[in-house]
């Protein structure tokens, strides 16, 4: 609404935000960038690699055209399917579901996994309004029982949410006769113990497995 439309209305005139304000304003919906930041990235942008903005805008407005998600595990592609499903490379016995293709990217970059993946995009989080429609649970259920899989890892994140969404998932995958396994948790690669906290200490001694010899 203009400042005539607002006076036609009866109501005082708004004041349009200047291009300047508009970009720090959409700036702000990246994770972790407050009003400051993004004015310093706003004006960055301007002053300094206006060339870089035009690339940054043509980025942005083809990546929202163009990735779509992938039809058998949801995560981000530009295809029906994404690359690891269409790979013959990667066994269809495993199914390793994340929360999000940032996950899915940690878990490639240990090279130790070779199945396949689901991606939820969240966890359950009745608070914020995210339940079982939100993270694709039928599609996950149709996915998993497609008679192929055997073996369902679930590597949602440690947190509280993350937990309750491994809970509810494992009771549901495990009454379809798949075999349903967790990430394990310990003490991390490198560090001493008395540096641990108690919680990871508890865990790891919880999950402990006979050394091989």
């Amino acid at each position: 609404m203009n400042a005539r439309d607002a006076a036609a209305r009866g109501g005082p005139p708004r004041e349009a935000l200047s291009s300047l304000d508009e970009l720090a304003a959409a700036l702000r919906c990246l994770p972790g960038v407050g009003p400051k930041a993004a004015q310093r990235m706003a004006l960055h942008l301007l002053q300094h690699d206006r060339d870089g903005a035009q690339r940054l805008a043509r980025a942005l407005a083809e990546a929202t055209r163009s990735v779509l998600h992938c039809e058998r595990c949801n995560t981000f592609t530009e295809g029906r399917l994404c690359a690891l499903c269409q790979s013959a490379k990667r066994d269809p016995s495993q199914l390793c579901v994340v929360e999000t293709p940032a996950d899915l990217l940690m878990v490639e970059q240990t090279h130790s996994y070779s199945g396949l993946y689901f991606v939820l995009m969240g966890r359950l989080s009745p608070l914020d309004g995210i339940g079982p429609k939100e993270i694709r649970l039928e599609r996950l259920l149709a996915r998993a029982s497609d008679g192929v899989v055997r073996e369902v890892i679930l590597a949602t994140n440690f947190t509280n949410e993350g937990e309750a969404t491994a809970h509810y998932l494992g009771e549901l995958l495990s009454a379809r006769s798949l075999r349903v396994t967790r990430l394990a948790r310990g003490v991390p690669i490198g560090s001493e113990l008395e540096y641990v906290d108690a919680g990871t200490l508890a865990q790891a001694l919880r999950e402990r497995r006979p050394l091989s010899p």
